[in-house]
């Protein structure tokens, strides 16, 4: 089974949209929703959904998206787990393909690398604040790790839950996206495995359209990947 953690804070227009392409996948999963105490009508709504594989949780107060993941993850049934935005940048059809890389031997991780989708697809990302800060942390993250890593602030990672919960997370915001890819690569050499990549469809949405991310998260990246380098 397929644990996939979706974090929530105020998408009450893409919520649903987002949990019926999940439940669609032809492979058995546990959807767990985390709400962020989202103040939009986004809570109301998922609690009134009534589907046997969703585990709800409600979060007492807005305690920020790494919270929200952290707590999915200590929930989590399945064999292994996913992170899915609750918006519609990612299709969750992308994730047979991460599911399928995972159970090969030698695989400890698979990431979405939205880079390589579009490379695949002979198109670029759009250029923004977002896209050039994504690429100077991976720029630093591939210098710091020797990793050959595109993408590293994907929202896709996936690995076995045992694994996740196995990696002592501290970050409580958008960091963690970054505190995991580094823990995961340095398990990964520990362990003689790798974290690979598959490439990934992206659909980025603007902060006009509700992107929440800013540019003092960018900061708080920058200094988890290079705090967890050289913690023991």
């Amino acid at each position: 089974m397929l644990s996939v953690i979706i974090p929530v804070y105020n998408e009450k227009d893409t919520v649903c949209t987002i949990i019926d392409r999940v439940r669609e996948l032809p492979v058995v999963t546990e959807l767990i929703v985390v709400d962020n105490k989202s103040t939009d009508g986004t809570r109301e709504i998922i609690k009134a959904l009534g589907y046997p594989d969703l585990q709800i949780i409600l979060q007492p107060r807005n305690l920020q998206k790494g919270n929200s993941v952290k707590k999915g993850i200590r929930a989590a049934r399945g064999e292994y787990t996913v992170i899915q935005d609750a918006d519609l940048e990612y299709d969750p059809r992308d994730l047979l393909v991460l599911l399928d890389k995972v159970q090969k031997p030698g695989v400890l991780a698979v990431f979405g690398s939205r880079l390589r989708g579009a490379a695949q697809q002979q198109a670029k990302l759009p250029r923004s604040a977002f896209a050039l800060g994504r690429s100077a942390l991976t720029a630093w993250f591939r210098l710091l790790y020797g990793s050959g890593l595109t993408d590293i602030a994907t929202c896709y990672k996936m690995a076995p839950t045992e694994v996740f919960r196995s990696l002592n997370l501290r970050c409580e915001g958008f960091d963690l996206d970054f505190e995991l890819a580094a823990k995961l690569s340095r398990l990964a050499r520990q362990r003689g495995q790798q974290v690979v990549e598959v490439p990934i469809s992206y659909q980025p949405r603007t902060v006009q359209e509700g992107k929440k991310i800013r540019w003092s998260d960018g900061i708080k990246a920058l200094w988890t990947l290079t705090k967890c380098r050289f913690a023991d």
